[in-house]
């Protein structure tokens, strides 16, 4: 028998951030209290989360089930009328595989909508009180990975986005950590005294912050015994050893909301 279908049926993609359940933005809490059916991260995500669901809620852990049956449950749920959510650890769109699951659904009439979290690297520069965007240091971010049994284009080598001495940012590579610093400093961009931190699960209670530079980071990490669930960042910006004032705040320097306070004086 042909199931019946919903007339708008739709799938919420929602970020669940970093870890700390706190850090879920008031619009993805709200959803998860009301969703009927929710299909969430297990591997990383807070299970603290999950007690904001409903009683009767159906609760899918992904981790356990494969891109098909996942599939099915978001699609057979949102066609029977159900709320339903598909709860990302982080932001869903930062390595969440969310658009091979989006692409499927919509070609059979489902609406999806994406609802933003906190990833992970914003909590790790917060447990280091670090702006990632330095005056005087960086003005640029680099979000990538290392290559294992996902491949990397071979125009994004590490060691060709070093030569950029950019603030670096790897997901999914800690376990990896040697071998990325070796092609970092291939660069040439960054040398052994590079500053360095790995955040393992950044804002959770058990947050390990490990700092050093290229020489010792790897060290320290594997010391730790730190092979996953971390954020790997490197860049002046982690310990800079100077900065430069940001030019909105100074009191020489007018724009559209406000004038400088010091004038500058005029000859005569």
């Amino acid at each position: 028998m042909t199931q019946q279908k919903a007339s708008n049926p739709v799938v919420f993609f929602a970020g669940s951030g970093p870890g700390d359940p706190d850090l879920i933005t008031v619009k993805a809490k709200k959803l998860l209290a009301e969703a009927d059916t929710i299909v969430y991260s297990g591997s990383l995500l807070n299970p603290k989360l999950l007690e904001c669901a409903k009683k009767n809620a159906s609760l899918y852990d992904a981790s356990l089930i494969d891109r098909e049956k996942i599939y099915e449950i978001l699609r057979d749920a949102s066609w029977a009328g159900h709320l339903v959510m598909r709860l990302h650890d982080g932001d869903p769109n930062i390595y969440g595989a969310t658009k091979e699951q989006v692409d499927k659904l919509q070609a059979d009439g489902i609406t999806c909508k994406m609802i933003p979290g906190v990833t992970s690297l914003l909590g790790a520069a917060a447990s280091l009180n670090m702006e990632l965007t330095l005056p005087g240091n960086t003005q640029t971010i680099i979000i990538t990975r290392a290559e294992l049994r996902t491949p990397v284009p071979e125009k994004e080598k590490i060691s060709l986005l070093a030569s950029h001495g950019s603030t670096m940012a790897f997901y999914l590579s800690v376990h990896l950590i040697k071998e990325i610093v070796r092609q970092l400093l291939q660069g040439g961009a960054y040398t052994d005294d590079t500053p360095a931190a790995v955040v393992y699960k950044a804002t959770w209670e058990d947050e390990v912050v490990i700092t050093g530079n290229l020489a010792d980071i790897a060290a320290k990490t594997q010391n730790a015994h730190i092979t996953k669930t971390a954020l790997f960042i490197v860049g002046t910006v982690v310990k800079p050893r100077g900065y430069e004032f940001s030019k909105v705040y100074d009191p020489d320097f007018s724009h559209g909301y406000r004038r400088a306070s010091i004038q500058p004086k005029l000859d005569r």
